[in-house]
């Protein structure tokens, strides 16, 4: 894609990946979550809530795919914050299978809205 990369060190909190154009004019930060499966959601924690930038983008990988080739889904980290935060409040909103309240916990699931985000590469603004 012609990008320049570099993966940063293991205590940048929440930047996997700094990107930029060839010329370096422009650039981004990249955080990624990976499903093993094929699966249209991803799990995270709470921080995610309130961990967002307008240069910072999640890149949702789907690995085990019916073809065999990684899925890529590039969203915005403000989008991700505000769906968690709504989903995981109606969660806890609805009773649960047995009519029971639902109890608060760290985790809060992002479900991918089918195809919006495949391959939004231009999302990054880089071009």
């Amino acid at each position: 894609m012609g990008y320049l990369t570099t993966l940063t060190q293991r205590n940048a909190r929440g930047v996997d990946i700094l990107v930029s154009n060839a010329d370096a004019t422009k650039s981004a930060t990249i955080q990624v979550k990976t499903n093993q499966g094929y699966q249209d959601y991803w799990l995270l924690t709470k921080k995610a809530e309130s961990f967002h930038a307008p240069r910072l983008f999640y890149v949702m990988v789907n690995l085990g795919t019916p073809t065999g080739l990684p899925e890529y889904h590039i969203v915005p980290s403000k989008t991700v914050a505000t769906y968690i935060t709504q989903s995981h409040a109606m969660w806890l909103k609805t009773p649960g299978k047995k009519g029971q309240a639902h109890k608060d916990n760290n985790m809060r699931k992002f479900d991918m809205p089918k195809g919006k985000y495949l391959n939004k590469w231009e999302l990054l603004g880089l071009d």
